[in-house]
């Protein structure tokens, strides 16, 4: 197809067209979607902000905690650390070495509850027959720290949530209802990530952002619709044409 315009005219080859018409929409729709990324890292970050600003909860037996909802929030534990039944979450990088992540639970003062508090990340042995010595010195304990979610993995294997039957026990994936069954008492949903002051723990990094800001979002937006003005220019000069005399 052919437009005349006064002294030029516009050639729609067919070939070119059909690969300008594909790309343009799929470049427009990256850069919606990273506006949309950056709105939910904007939205994440205010959370995060509202909840370490919020009240600290008092964690009890009686508490309904939606694990949502109280996320990130500091929560303050009173109780007893189950000394002998500990968790060993597996493959934990944190630069770039790979480790554990410590979760021992607390037992409720008084109650046949407990909430599993993440004491912090430990190298792995050489031999991972050899597991990390994770002794508590003291049972009781006043526990401060906020309220998160269990680590996830990308790609969950069938059997990962199941631990080892040795204490301290490894797992792969946590999920309290099996943690809860093999300790024989009840669990809270999420885990308590323990100051990084408080004693009785090992390296603490807990995130209090995500990995890429909302501003870095916003720029890859601004680099998709680039290249379809960039795009759209190449493609209308390729096509224009002077008109012969």
């Amino acid at each position: 197809m052919i437009i005349k315009t006064g002294r030029y005219s516009i050639k729609f080859e067919k070939g070119p067209t059909l690969a300008y018409l594909c790309l343009l929409p799929l470049l427009i729709a990256l850069g919606i979607w990273q506006l949309g990324r950056a709105e939910e890292k904007r939205a994440f970050l205010e959370k995060q902000e509202q909840a370490l600003a919020s009240e600290v909860i008092e964690l009890s037996a009686a508490a309904d905690i939606d694990a949502d909802a109280a996320r990130y929030k500091k929560a303050k534990i009173v109780g007893r650390y189950d000394l002998t039944h500990q968790f060993l979450i597996d493959n934990q990088i944190s630069e770039g070495k790979v480790g554990y992540f410590v979760l021992t639970p607390l037992l409720l003062q008084g109650e046949d509850k407990a909430v599993l508090v993440n004491r912090g990340w430990i190298p792995i042995n050489k031999d991972r027959t050899i597991l990390p010595d994770i002794t508590i010195k003291e049972q009781q304990a006043v526990v401060t720290g906020r309220i998160n979610h269990f680590p996830v993995v990308g790609i969950k294997i069938p059997g990962a949530e199941i631990p080892t039957d040795n204490w301290p026990s490894v797992v792969q994936v946590v999920d309290s209802q099996v943690l809860a069954k093999k300790l024989n008492y009840s669990l809270f949903p999420f885990q308590i990530e323990l100051d990084k002051d408080a004693p009785e723990g090992y390296k603490r990094e807990w995130r209090t952002n995500t990995i890429m800001l909302p501003e870095q979002h916003t720029a890859y937006a601004m680099q998709w619709f680039a290249l379809a003005l960039t795009l759209s220019l190449l493609f209308f000069w390729y096509s224009c044409r002077k008109n012969d005399k």
